[in-house]
């Protein structure tokens, strides 16, 4: 009898295995960071190979710290980096190239380009509820055929495979070079700039204006279904493959937001505000994106609004690594402790542009508001202050799409450990914020996804009698106060537009 489901969660900035009971709670846990290779400026690159080996290594990692073994684990889910590129040969199992990730915006001239054909940034939207920008798959994809020598005449040739982090991994996982299966799911290639939205296939035409041979691309199927099982030499060796879930989407399932009008925000390297709108997409008016939140096998697609932002755990990433401000994520919010406000200043983290809901490829990060006064504590506030401004950003565009007004939001991610950063994001929302006993909800989603494929839970139900909420931050902010502070942001915001000028 199998105890556990298992879930595979390949991150921008790390990797890890977990392994999850049939109440949702963690059983073990294994994490390898990855190398960030910034060859230019704009320019993001993971190490795909170094990825697959830290998969393989967490993956033993997390039986050996729950002390079972394959045997004892009903299904493996894949949860992933969404957007993040890599292409590679089939036969050999080679990248090209280094993954392109997300982050990345060296195909703004690509962009540019593709929206001169006609529709400029509205030119893919109603088919993809996307709009065009660097963010998405499909550009990076051009990018490296137009780029590394021999690719596109090997890629029409049908020598090479396009795949998100996601069919990477399952691909390694299920033998590579040696059958491995070439599949996707419809969360993640709805972030390719390639898929229709209603009917979750390729479309051939916008395919064609990106020169990308449709032999390239995975098959899509459901996010919860049996696809095939781990490889025999594996660590997970003859374990049903049964779930696939593109990052933020596995995280909103891991919320049990499985109604409509229901959110949820992940505050990781970047922050993802998503809306259950069921199985109606809603074409956003106020510069969100339109995705597919899942599908659980023959069911419904059900579909979500989503606010993207770039930059928000990076940043303090980055006033770690490159500054040298602090030495432990966990400082910034002992120096922002030492002040009781931002002291006027604010840093607006446009380092890839602007995402959600400006769509910027031009802007680039400021801090606005400097005098004499501000001092370090001041600056690490004000750092922990624009991932909570940010999200304000894209809840007030989510509110004017979907006409129902937030009433409460459940947050979960590594940020969420900051009392200061939710109670301020509690006071310029102006709604209570909610974080869960399992906080690690992303790949406790893809588990659910892969769990449900197999009988392991039986249905939604399950889903939600497993979600418990751990702790809740009620606004205290003066209303007074809160609109001032948010028309200061605004303003901050303007002065990172018209920075990158294109040819």
């Amino acid at each position: 009898m199998t105890s556990y489901v298992a879930a595979i969660d390949q991150g921008t900035t790390s990797t890890r295995t977990m392994i999850f009971d049939h109440s949702g709670s963690v059983v073990a846990v294994d994490q390898r960071e990855h190398r960030q290779i910034f060859p230019q400026a704009g320019w993001v690159e993971h190490d795909a190979e170094e990825i697959w080996a830290n998969t393989r290594a967490t993956a033993a990692g997390a039986l050996a710290n729950a002390d079972i073994t394959a045997a004892d684990i009903a299904a493996v889910g894949i949860t992933n980096q969404r957007e993040t590129t890599l292409v590679w040969d089939r036969k050999t199992g080679k990248p090209v190239y280094n993954a392109i990730v997300w982050q990345d915006t060296r195909t703004d001239r690509i962009v540019n380009d593709l929206g001169a054909l006609g529709g400029g940034q509205e030119r893919y939207r109603e088919k993809t509820g996307l709009p065009l920008a660097t963010y998405f798959s499909g550009p990076k994809i051009k990018w490296i055929l137009d780029n590394v020598d021999g690719a596109r005449q090997r890629a029409e040739a049908g020598e090479l495979l396009f795949g998100n982090m996601d069919t990477w991994v399952l691909w390694n996982m299920t033998g590579g070079p040696d059958g491995g299966l070439h599949v996707t799911d419809p969360t993640n290639a709805s972030r390719t700039m390639l898929m229709d939205l209603d009917t979750l296939s390729w479309d051939e035409s916008i395919a064609a204006d990106m020169g990308i041979p449709l032999s390239m691309l995975p098959e899509i199927r459901s996010s919860s279904e049996e696809y095939g099982k781990g490889r025999a030499k594996g660590a997970l060796g003859g374990v049903p493959i049964a779930g696939i879930l593109g990052d933020q989407q596995a995280a909103t399932f891991g919320q049990a937001c499985l109604s409509v009008g229901e959110a949820k925000n992940t505050y990781g390297t970047g922050n993802f505000v998503l809306l259950n709108t069921g199985t109606e997409k809603v074409l956003s008016q106020n510069g969100l994106l339109t995705t597919v939140c899942y599908k659980l096998g023959s069911k419904q697609t059900v579909y979500a609004l989503e606010g993207a932002i770039a930059v928000t755990g990076s940043l303090v990433q980055w006033l770690r690594d490159n500054l040298n401000m602090i030495s432990t994520a966990a400082e910034i919010e002992e120096h922002a402790r030492t002040v009781e406000d931002n002291g006027g200043a604010y840093f607006v983290p446009a380092f890839s542009g602007l995402f959600a809901p400006y769509w910027r490829s031009d802007a680039r990060g400021a801090i606005v508001g400097l005098t004499r006064y501000v001092n370090k504590g001041h600056l690490a506030r004000a750092v922990l202050e624009a991932t909570a401004f940010q999200t304000r950003e894209v809840i007030d565009a989510m509110n004017a799409d979907s006409g129902v007004p937030l009433k409460s939001l459940k947050a979960d991610g590594g940020m969420v450990v900051n009392d200061l950063l939710m109670q301020f994001q509690a006071d310029i929302l102006g709604v209570s914020v909610i974080r869960p006993v399992v906080n690690e909800t992303t790949a406790l989603g893809a588990a659910y996804a892969a769990g449900l494929a197999v009988g392991f839970w039986q249905g939604e139900e399950d889903i939600r009698s497993n979600w418990a909420k751990d702790k809740q931050w009620d606004p205290q902010m003066d209303p007074d106060r809160r609109a001032r502070e948010y028309h200061n942001w605004k303003k901050a915001v303007t002065k990172t537009f018209d920075w990158v000028e294109t040819d």
